[in-house]
């Protein structure tokens, strides 16, 4: 960019009293953004060191469901970038999911405190910043923190997702798969990981080894190291993530009476020592809506707009099977209607092949102190397509709520990267009260449906059964089944499976109950199934 093209004005010079005409550079990176339809704003265009008001930066409300990545160091400003993308959505009457891993998003329900930043930021950008709080559902996983609780079924999780909860590799997730496909075409239902330890430890047995006979069989030493991931899994009180009622994903689709779009928050701080397990929660989430939405096809907004926090995490150690199964769902889900943005530090925590599906991109500022560092700044550069920007240099010198941008057009093509200051969010930047955020949750229609846990006869009840009628031998034995039975120990459970795989009871009720109740599920890329109730 030369001086001479930076001073030469584009058009001819504006009256007197109006705005300056803007130099040739700007002018074309700003007519990249000169939508004619709905937009959500951004913020204004930073070109030689000065922002240019004028020049305001946006991104086409039909492309949403183009999918995208908010990237940046720790510090850069992430967090409030989604925060300004999602009021906007929901302002628009598009529900958005927010992953919270920090605990600073619930602010999105009150409105912003006016100070002589938010006041500054608003006059550089020229926005008309009014502060205002928008309709937020509070979820936690598992109940583990302030929100509604969300479970999934181990059937409906599927054998994909819980290899890498469990840090199963390629041959132990066959195998899994080989027990989920049991279960499934037997009518064992697995709704919580007893249920899962339950099937697992009968089919290791001598009769249980003649019921996979046919499909492969599974190998005693493999079905130990999945018995022992089980064990320790829950040991780390992962199984209130597991169980009933089942969140329906549906919920995530509400908007408010006066057709906002719900912003729904799922708390983690709780769960953020578990980041295997968030990550790969969220993922459920985002395949469970691929598995139930219809196709709609381009539409004029999304229907919904999804945000993964801390990306890099579901891609890390992951099989070649859980990487193929996230490409195809990102490039599907757009169909349904639902648009993904991936939110990380570098664009290379990224697949290449998801990577390539992320059309709109706001990049924070990097750090270059390390050579792996400059590496990541480097392999940055080369993601966006070629501009008058000397990007390494831009990118290590951006400010905090500033932010390289470039996205689709409404014709779907790139538009030119723009270096932007970025608005400031209206709604609260910060977290609200502890007793606000729990009143909220009680107050939810949801709260009734989800808060109680609830635990019906699945699979391990049905071993259980089995052994209790092929052992019962007295009075006190025959009451003791119609009691009500508490969370039972592992040592309990290990005893009850040892009694139950000698049984020639059970042996005659796993062959006969496929054909009582079973059905074998349909299920997605993931492995997920639903069986809607």
């Amino acid at each position: 960019m030369s001086d001479s093209e930076t001073m030469r004005p584009a058009t001819a010079p504006e009256a007197p009293g109006s705005a300056p005409a803007l130099p040739r550079g700007a002018l074309e990176i700003a007519s990249g953004y000169a939508f004619t339809g709905p937009a959500l704003d951004l913020g204004a265009l930073l070109w030689d060191g000065s922002c240019l008001p004028d020049a305001q930066i946006r991104i086409p409300l039909p492309m949403l469901n183009r999918h995208g990545l908010v990237a940046g160091a720790t510090g850069t400003g992430k967090t409030k970038t989604l925060q300004l993308i999602a009021e906007q959505l929901s302002a628009q009457g598009v529900p958005v999911f927010l992953a919270d891993v920090k605990g600073d998003l619930s602010g999105i329900s009150a409105p912003g405190q006016p100070n002589d930043t938010v006041r500054g930021r608003a006059a550089e950008v020229h926005q008309e910043w009014t502060p205002a709080g928008f309709p937020a559902q509070f979820y936690a996983l598992g109940g583990l923190g302030h929100g509604i609780p969300v479970r999934a079924t181990i059937t409906s999780f599927g054998p994909v997702l819980l290899s890498k909860v469990l840090g199963l590799n390629q041959t132990q997730e066959q195998s899994l798969g080989l027990i989920f496909h049991y279960a499934d075409t037997k009518g064992l239902e697995l709704v919580d990981l007893k249920d899962l330890r339950a099937v697992v430890a009968f089919l290791t047995s001598d009769e249980g080894k003649a019921e996979l006979k046919n499909i492969g069989g599974l190998s005693t030493a493999t079905a130990g190291v999945i018995l022992r991931s089980l064990t320790a899994f829950e040991a780390q009180g992962a199984a209130g993530f597991f169980g009933e009622p089942e969140f329906d994903t549906g919920e995530l689709l509400r908007t408010a009476e006066d057709g906002r779009g719900t912003v729904s928050v799922l708390e983690l701080p709780a769960v953020q020592d578990k980041p295997q397990l968030f990550s790969t929660f969220l993922m459920w989430l985002l395949a469970d809506l691929f598995h139930d939405l219809p196709e709609v096809g381009d539409a004029d907004k999304p229907r919904l707009v999804f945000f993964f926090d801390e990306a890099h995490l579901l891609f890390s150690d992951a099989s070649k099977a859980f990487l193929d199964s996230i490409t195809q769902t990102v490039r599907l889900i757009r169909s349904k209607g639902v648009g993904v943005f991936f939110v990380t530090q570098t664009p290379k925590d990224v697949p290449s092949d998801v990577l390539g599906q992320l059309g709109n991109r706001v990049q924070h500022a990097l750090r270059a102190f390390t050579p792996d560092d400059q590496k990541a700044l480097k392999a940055t550069v080369k993601t966006f397509p070629n501009s008058s920007y000397d990007l390494e240099e831009l990118l290590t010198g951006l400010g905090t709520g500033e932010a390289v941008v470039t996205v689709l057009s409404e014709k779907g093509a790139p538009t030119p990267v723009a270096a932007t200051r970025l608005r400031a969010p209206e709604s609260l930047m910060g977290p609200v009260e502890a007793g606000a955020l729990d009143a909220a949750v009680q107050a939810s229609p949801l709260h009734g449906r989800y808060a109680q846990a609830v635990d019906r006869e699945s699979a391990y009840e049905r071993l259980e059964a089995a052994r209790s009628s092929a052992g019962a031998k007295g009075p006190e034995e025959m009451a003791a089944q119609t009691r009500p039975r508490s969370a039972p120990k592992a040592e309990e459970e290990h005893s009850v499976v040892e009694q139950v795989v000698g049984s020639g009871m059970f042996k005659s009720l796993a062959r006969s109950v496929g054909t009582q109740i079973g059905r074998e599920i349909t299920r997605s890329l993931f492995g997920t199934a639903r069986r809607r109730r």
